[in-house]
């Protein structure tokens, strides 16, 4: 172990990663100009150097490399099973574009849904499913990704559409009793899991309502092109001439909600849903796929063709050229994608981000951090504050949901308990901003992911997850108005220190054990 890092050298790391990731993304060329523009804006190799970076800083106060390495090898572990999840969601998104499943959803989705309700109806959807399933991820990899397609069918930008998603699907996965960050936040600031979603709903809610309004009124004023239907028109046409489509194949995403209803563990059940995607190709869609071609789709992905009669039935239907070319590159675009090469791309960024957070974490200055905006938490208002910055700086700078959860309600625990202030307060907040900023970051596992499902950039949607956006300071509104802020009576609050004590206790006789 090292000595304690002094703030200002934390400041310069954080400064430094910052700079460079902002470089990576081509942000400081959209201010500076061309001199300063990055043309490739890959992050993999910038959270390389941070991490040589921070770790120098760490071994110059003393830290040891083995005792670095190891910090880094306990993040990648945290997030292990969340990777192998990654993998098999590659593995379901070829499987369901190559049997037909994510097609038939988009081609019953177009003949649904209209322009000018899209978006709301696409966040609800989203809200209900991952509501069910507890997850953010899976409802983005599966139901994300139709629609997704069907927005863009409906002339819907791509960037307002995923933000729409984002928003539903970090509804369920913040308030979800299956969702892990649910369980997590109570677990580690003290509280319990139902009495944490109650108290949730003071915050959420008023979110989710702002988000809705705001999601109608850009679908009421022109944000797709519904005045022509030609487009969404000829896009399904293109699907019932490459597809066989039938309703049977709507089976494989119910049987996967299903699957996570019943909590059964994750990876059986998305391996059940590759299975079902590929045995119902084989018996509507067997010339997409051959049997025999089955294992190169699901390493490498689906590559989609459009059948050479879609030109000929969209000429005799009186579509334009242009529509009928326009119907094709999006179809083409949707349809090509997943399989475990495809997901490759976003584990390496992960692994990068938890090589960095690692050392940021074992070395203590992530904690720095955390005990210097303390000190100027003098209020209620302000310890809530504190607490949302940093849960939003350990996603950005740690880039793991789950530490921007883990490390605030461990430092802010007693803080929170000395100004008399129920734990689900605690527990609330880290959800609020740990949870909620995840998929702002393009860096984060969360938003990581999320760009890669949705095919589009975390920079370019996260300025319509409405819901993500407001969260935050919905929680910071009542930390400053003592709005929902449940108070500890005396007697709560004298457990609350004997408690205290008996740990601290257990943690000497630990040590001199």
């Amino acid at each position: 172990m090292g000595r304690k890092i002094p703030l200002w050298q934390v400041l310069c790391v954080m400064l430094f990663t910052i700079v460079t990731l902002m470089y990576a993304l081509g942000i400081w060329g959209s201010i500076l100009g061309d001199t300063f523009a990055c043309d490739y804006g890959e992050l993999h190799v910038p959270l390389i150097i941070a991490t040589v970076v921070a770790a120098l800083v760490a071994i110059a106060n003393g830290y040891k490399w083995s005792f670095l390495e190891q910090g880094i090898v306990a993040n990648i572990n945290r997030s292990m099973q969340a990777m192998l999840i990654l993998l098999m969601v590659g593995l379901l998104i070829a499987s369901w574009l190559g049997s037909g499943v994510i097609p038939a959803m988009i081609y019953y989705g177009l003949a649904i849904l209209k322009p000018s309700i899209f978006l709301l109806a696409a966040c609800l959807i989203c809200c209900i499913v991952s509501l069910a399933t507890g997850s953010s991820w899976g409802t983005a990899g599966t139901m994300g990704i139709a629609l997704i397609g069907i927005g863009r069918g409906l002339g819907i930008s791509p960037a307002i559409s995923a933000g729409a998603i984002v928003s539903g699907a970090y509804f369920g996965d913040k308030m979800s009793p299956l969702s892990d960050t649910t369980n997590l936040a109570p677990a580690v600031a003290g509280s319990t899991l139902f009495e944490h979603i109650r108290h949730m709903v003071w915050t959420v809610t008023p979110s989710l309502l702002i988000a809705l309004i705001l999601y109608t009124i850009l679908g009421f004023t022109g944000t797709g092109t519904g005045a022509n239907m030609d487009l969404p028109n000829a896009i399904r046409l293109g699907i019932t001439e490459s597809f066989n489509i039938n309703p049977l194949l709507l089976l494989p995403p119910v049987v996967v909600i299903i699957i996570v209803i019943l909590r059964l563990p994750a990876l059986p059940g998305l391996i059940a849903g590759v299975f079902l995607g590929c045995l119902l190709g084989g018996i509507f869609n067997p010339a997409i796929v051959a049997f025999s071609d089955w294992f190169v789709t699901l390493h490498y992905g689906f590559e989609f063709e459009i059948s050479e009669s879609y030109f000929d039935a969209a000429a005799a239907l009186g579509y334009s050229a242009d529509v009928v070319e326009e119907a094709n590159d999006m179809l083409m675009e949707l349809l090509t994608r997943g399989g475990m090469e495809g997901i490759l791309w976003t584990i390496n960024l992960i692994l990068c981000a938890l090589c960095f957070g690692g050392v940021m974490d074992a070395s203590g200055m992530l904690g720095t951090l955390a005990e210097a905006i303390l000190k100027v938490a003098k209020s209620v208002g302000a310890l809530v504050t504190a607490t949302i910055i940093s849960c939003f700086f350990i996603n950005v700078i740690a880039s793991d949901q789950y530490l921007a959860i883990i490390l605030p309600a461990r430092m802010y625990k007693e803080a929170f308990e000395d100004r008399r202030l129920a734990n689900k307060n605690l527990s609330r907040c880290c959800e609020d901003a740990g949870t909620m900023t995840s998929s702002l970051v393009p860096w984060n596992t969360c938003g990581a992911t999320m760009s890669t499902f949705l095919g589009v950039p975390t920079q370019q949607y996260f300025k319509f997850a409405f819901l993500n956006l407001i969260n935050p300071f919905v929680s910071i509104f009542y930390g400053f108005t003592g709005i929902s802020m449940v108070r500890t009576t005396d007697e709560e609050y004298a457990k609350i220190l004997e408690k205290r004590e008996e740990d601290k206790q257990a943690a000497l006789a630990t040590l001199q054990a």
